[in-house]
């Protein structure tokens, strides 16, 4: 019996030591994370958190050429913007990534689908090193997961030039290898995305290395080409085309304030949704006394819209002293779809620019919902572009003009199509350069040399490219791929005002709406905002008429070591072997 008994005792403790070696069901290990398709398909998902929000996307022109907002951002204020105030060096979702593509090779599924979720996993990496590179130049390269002993974790930062060709190779399998299945929810990446996204990154290095040899890059050649190619490839493949056919004065627009993405046009998309409750602010930061930047376009950007007929409109004499109401008028059907002009109304009553929140006059709605109950609550539900078809059609156009290799066809595919589609006519391949341009792109001294562009067609690019994407937050970056910090210090300049105490009627529905003023009246005409020159924070160029100026009272510098961001303060002292961008402190 005793026997019995410790034998039974025996069989237990050693069934009790095989299951205590058993690893617990409620946890993921990398034996039972990585099996089957579903379980790649699971993890990939969380590779999506990297793609910017939609409130990022319409913040992301604040600091530009063409904006004007309530304040000026001390990143372009002397000795405002140190190592101390500086951000972006977070690298987690990298180890996201790279533990990703340490294991998923042993899943039990056919290679295409491995390689597909690694193709998915590898543009990821890209994007997060493209953004990392374009934010600090220098970064440490890794690819694989780290411990915290480490040693690689304190190591120097990796030379751009070598991470960007790193960020080159994680396309190419990613364009190699992603599944081409057009997705109509324009919210996963597939293979067209990759071509459209790899587009823009080639471009942008290309034209940095062409425009930037103060940076020390070259090559720029290789680049433009692979831009070349990737936006081809996906002009050529049919699955996109312009947003056309409906309402000619709303095509354009429509891209821009619909919950279901236009997946004709529309790429990839931040997709928000009101039955699950994904938003975006539009509303409250265009809209917005307080809330937002109350940012708005400025005079110089806007005069670069062409007339319908297709000639420049500061061609014509006295453009610069137009009153708004005339000055809009006829223009690119993209300017009345992009601020506040004419007959535009919300909520059936006409909706003139409203200087409650432009300093300006040229008020953005081209994120704005027309219904004035989201104006105070971030609830916006419309879907907010990341990559449009647009976007690849002008990555080609510039691609082939800094190439030489400009002509009546590649134009034709290109800038004509995105013209056409605003309404202009005499749509054909420039011949001599716009004045105007010419004067908007080169006349700072502090601009270099090789960032100087007089070529006909590669400025009208430049043209087309400012208003088919304005407000899409690529506007700081184009100008730094392109050299021209410097157009960072441009006037503020707003609306011609034809003089002081003038009641000003900006939509023509012959109510008066503004009037500028060195004081306000003690009886004030009802629905007329009374704007207050103090010739400080706000003056008339002329000092009694003239256009608005914004914020001259506030200095602003540019020194070209801001092309880059300072490593964080707290990051340098943590490892001193990243070093620090030049000229920061």
């Amino acid at each position: 019996m005793k026997k019995a008994v410790y034998l039974l005792l025996l069989l237990a403790i050693v069934s009790c030591k095989k299951d205590l070696n058993l690893k617990p069901f409620d946890k993921l290990s990398p034996d039972n994370a990585f099996n089957t398709e579903a379980d790649l398909q699971l993890y990939a998902t969380s590779f999506y958190k990297i793609l910017p929000d939609g409130n990022a996307i319409i913040r992301g022109d604040v600091m530009s050429d063409y904006m004007a907002g309530k304040d000026v951002n001390t990143f372009i204020q002397p000795n405002a913007y140190s190592a101390v105030q500086s951000s972006g060096w977070s690298w987690g979702d990298l180890r996201n990534i790279n533990y990703f593509l340490e294991h998923y090779s042993q899943a039990n599924v056919a290679d295409e689908a491995k390689n597909h979720y690694a193709g998915i996993a590898r543009f990821f990496r890209a994007m997060f090193y493209f953004e990392k590179v374009k934010r600090f130049g220098d970064v440490p390269w890794y690819d694989k997961t780290m411990g915290i002993n480490d040693p690689e974790l304190y190591k120097a930062r990796d030379p751009r030039a070598m991470v960007m060709d790193k960020v080159l190779a994680d396309l190419d399998f990613a364009c190699a290898n992603i599944r081409n299945k057009k997705d109509n929810t324009c919210s996963q990446i597939t293979r067209w995305v990759a071509l459209a996204y790899k587009s823009r990154v080639c471009l942008f290095e290309g034209t940095y290395r062409k425009h930037r040899t103060d940076a020390g890059a070259s090559g720029y050649a290789t680049w433009l080409n692979a831009a070349v190619s990737a936006a081809e490839e996906v002009m050529k493949s049919g699955q996109y085309t312009l947003n056309i056919g409906g309402d000619a004065a709303m095509n354009y627009r429509n891209l821009f304030i619909n919950e279901t993405p236009a997946a004709n046009e529309i790429i990839l998309a931040y997709v928000c949704n009101k039955s699950l409750r994904v938003f975006n602010d539009a509303n409250w930061f265009f809209t917005s006394a307080t809330y937002g930047n109350r940012i708005s376009l400025v005079k110089s950007f806007t005069d670069m819209y062409l007339n319908l007929d297709g000639t420049r409109f500061t061609d014509k004499a006295g453009y610069d002293q137009l009153p708004f109401n005339e000055e809009v008028k006829n223009r690119d059907l993209r300017l009345q779809q992009t601020i506040r002009m004419g007959k535009y109304s919300r909520d059936g009553q006409i909706a003139p620019p409203d200087f409650t929140y432009t300093y300006t006059g040229y008020q953005p709605l081209k994120f704005t919902v027309d219904s004035k109950a989201t104006d105070g609550v971030a609830e916006n539900n419309n879907s907010v572009p990341i990559i449009r078809y647009a976007e690849v059609l002008l990555n080609e156009a510039e691609a082939k003009a800094e190439l030489g290799m400009m002509n009546a066809e590649v134009w034709n595919s290109t800038i004509k199509l995105l013209r056409t589609r605003a309404g202009l006519k005499n749509t054909d391949l420039p011949v001599t350069a716009d004045p105007y341009l010419v004067d908007y792109f080169n006349n700072d001294k502090d601009i270099k040399a090789e960032a100087r562009v007089t070529d006909a067609a590669l400025l009208e690019i430049r043209r087309e490219r400012s208003v088919e994407l304005v407000l899409e937050g690529f506007r700081f970056y184009d100008l730094v791929r392109w050299g021209l910090g410097p157009l960072l210090l441009k006037p503020y300049t707003g609306l011609y005002v034809p003089a002081m105490d003038v009641l000003m009627d900006l939509n023509e529905d012959g109510k008066p709406d503004v009037s500028f003023v060195k004081k306000t009246p003690a009886t004030k005409v009802p629905g007329v905002y009374y704007f207050l020159i103090d010739d400080d924070q706000t003056k008339l160029s002329g000092g009694t008429s003239g256009n608005l100026i914004w914020l001259t009272n506030i200095a602003r510098e540019w020194k070209d070591y801001k092309y880059l961001y300072p490593i964080p303060f707290n990051e340098t002292k943590l490892n001193p072997a990243l070093g620090q961008n030049p000229g920061w402190k």
